[in-house]
């Protein structure tokens, strides 16, 4: 099951699967209801929708260096536990939202990754089980950095966190198999990542736990788990994608910043 927000006021709608042409209006609150009690309303044309951001997120929590081989491409060291930064949430974007590369970087590159939905609160001391209860899904996000900038400073802040630097969509892919999960980033339709959560250095439900114990998270927050190898740069005119097999495509165009 897949679950969008729609403009023009943000309503949820739900489709079953990524081609289906209808997207049924959800009444009911998907973060204070199970998807088996949910409650419909009428029906809207996909053709018709226009797709936002699929959450508003109180928090954009990051994993660094999850997959081995991107911690080799970049020569840094695998850590020995999750290396967990924060974007702005004033980053976030939608699908075909513009990504808008900033003046004070001469190098910014994507990093196609699985993000992972809240749906209830989680903090210190909580289960494994009561960890899986908490996710609503999983999305597609693109972790934009200002790679230039992530070198020089010593924290990541402002590298991951310029305005438009944090896409997700295009939809919450409700009911995921945790386990079992690929993703693929294209740039100008060439193949640039390909991961799956079996290589990770820490899997998903562990960094949920592993970060609730440092910040507890919120309904609607958001984990980037890490992204493949394979990272490489935007440029201005490019369309990167971002693909989790079975949820769509997260496509953004990407345009140099213009002062007005």
């Amino acid at each position: 099951m897949l679950l969008y927000r729609i403009a023009p006021e943000g309503s949820w709608a739900v489709a079953e699967s990524a081609s289906d042409p209808r997207l049924r209006i959800l009444k009911s609150d998907p973060f204070a209801t199970s998807p088996g009690d949910w409650d419909y309303g009428g029906e809207v044309s996909r053709e018709n929708a226009s797709l936002l951001a699929p959450v508003r997120p109180t928090k954009i929590v990051c994993v660094g260096r999850n997959y081995r081989e991107h911690a080799k491409e970049l020569n840094n060291p695998l850590p020995a536990e999750p290396l967990l930064f924060l974007k702005a949430p004033s980053s976030l974007n939608g699908p075909e939202g513009m990504i808008v590369l900033p003046p004070e970087s001469q190098r910014v590159e994507h990093e196609g990754e699985i993000a992972v939905v809240l749906r209830r609160r989680l903090s210190r001391g909580a289960t494994p089980e009561e960890a899986r209860a908490a996710v609503l899904g999983v999305v597609c996000a693109n972790d934009v950095t200002a790679r230039d900038l992530q070198k020089k400073d010593p924290v990541f802040a402002r590298a991951k966190s310029f305005d438009t630097f944090c896409p997700v969509g295009p939809a919450v892919w409700v009911g995921a198999d945790l386990e079992d999960l690929a993703v693929v980033t294209r740039v100008n339709g060439a193949e640039r990542q390909r991961g799956h959560v079996r290589e990770m250095a820490f899997p998903l439900l562990d960094l949920l736990l592993y970060s609730s114990r440092m910040m507890t998270l919120e309904p609607g927050d958001l984990l980037l788990t890490g992204t493949p190898a394979g990272v490489g740069p935007l440029l201005d005119g490019d369309r990167v994608e971002v693909e989790i097999p079975g949820l769509g495509v997260l496509a953004n165009p990407v345009m140099a910043w213009r002062s007005s």
